[in-house]
């Protein structure tokens, strides 16, 4: 078996806000495995200015990887503890070779089309009025839950527009979930009161991540359940991640297997959080449709509940082509629709 790896840089349809700004482009990596028989495709989602793998010896690495395939999946794995993205990447790729189906990683009614698995929708940060259309676009497309990105306009202007969504829709009918992406200071729990009144699911990382007292305080003061994101990128050792929740005893964790050490990193984290009576839900990091089939398959193998973050894949003018399919709230795969071959797929 021979690795080699490629390059891709996703072009977003119109630019994104987030707290740490607007992102216009998404750089990402595929390892492919190869024999004269077949082939096998990961992707490593490195996500710029977040993940902790972001350095300059990134690509470096990738070569080592493929330079090294014989050493194998585990050991190569245990080596790339301060890469995640690769790890995920690895893990993938290692999956896709050896099924008889290179996307088909965790075989289930997912997988081949009979189920879905449901999804929020995501509202990106902008002026009220591009925030504003981008609800009623998701509200007209059936979502029943929605995830709004805080922290960059004022807040005012944010409560006003869950405000009106609240007003068309009860919590019974519309879950709503917001992201500060750490954008919040001092003021972080005097907002939370104000946001808990409009009844939301939960608000995700409201502050920057690495102030685990203050995070902690806010857990245990909060009228709003908040799950940790940012927090669990760079906690690398099993003895870390359990005094980090020991610590925060937060509401909710959110998984992106990309930032945390790919589908092991995040089962690690799924079973310290359980055991401690905290939930979680997996949300993709902006990965190309071939590492959004592979998690929304591991989603699903792996039995997690609720609406998960998986609807990322029609963010790109110039995505991988796949047979995924968003609708009225759901991501599933339409098995009417085939894959294209590895190389074409990459070409």
């Amino acid at each position: 078996m021979k690795a080699y790896y490629k390059k891709h840089v996703l072009q977003f349809k119109r630019p994104s806000g987030t707290s740490r700004g607007i992102l216009k482009i998404k750089e990402t990596w595929f390892i492919v495995l190869e024999n004269e028989a077949k082939q096998g495709l990961g992707e490593c989602g490195l996500l710029r200015g977040l993940s902790i793998d972001d350095r300059p010896d990134y690509e470096a690495k990738l070569a080592w990887v493929c330079d090294n395939i014989h050493l194998g999946k585990d050991a190569l794995y245990a080596a790339l503890t301060e890469f995640p993205s690769i790890q995920m990447g690895l893990e993938m790729a290692f999956l896709s070779f050896e099924q008889v189906d290179a996307f088909s990683l965790f075989p289930s009614a997912f997988s081949t089309g009979e189920t879905k698995i449901p999804i929020n929708g995501l509202i990106w940060m902008g002026d009220q009025q591009f925030m504003l259309d981008q609800v009623e676009e998701k509200l007209a497309q059936g979502f029943s839950c929605i995830k709004m990105k805080v922290g960059a306009i004022a807040f005012s202007d944010e409560v006003e527009i869950l405000k009106a969504i609240r007003k068309r829709y009860s919590a019974d009918q519309m879950v709503l979930r917001v992201d500060a992406n750490g954008a919040f200071g001092q003021d972080a729990l005097e907002k939370l009161h104000i946001l808990a009144d409009l009844e939301l699911h939960s608000i995700e990382q409201p502050i920057p991540q690495g102030n685990w007292e203050e995070m902690k305080a806010l857990c245990q003061k909060t009228p709003l359940p908040i799950a940790l994101d940012e927090e669990l990128i760079g906690v690398f050792s099993t003895a870390e991640k359990i005094a980090l929740l020991d610590s925060i005893q937060p509401q909710y964790i959110i998984l992106k297997p990309s930032f945390i050490g790919g589908f092991q990193g995040a089962e690690e984290w799924t079973s310290l959080a359980t055991a401690r009576g905290i939930d979680s839900w997996v949300t993709s990091a902006l990965e190309s449709n071939i590492g959004l089939n592979a998690i929304a398959q591991w989603v699903y193998q792996q039995g997690y509940k609720g609406h998960q973050g998986l609807g990322t894949g029609s963010l790109y003018t110039n995505n991988i082509p796949a047979p995924l399919e968003i609708k009225n709230g759901y991501i599933n795969i339409d098995n009417t629709q085939q894959w294209q071959p590895i190389n074409q797929l990459l070409s």
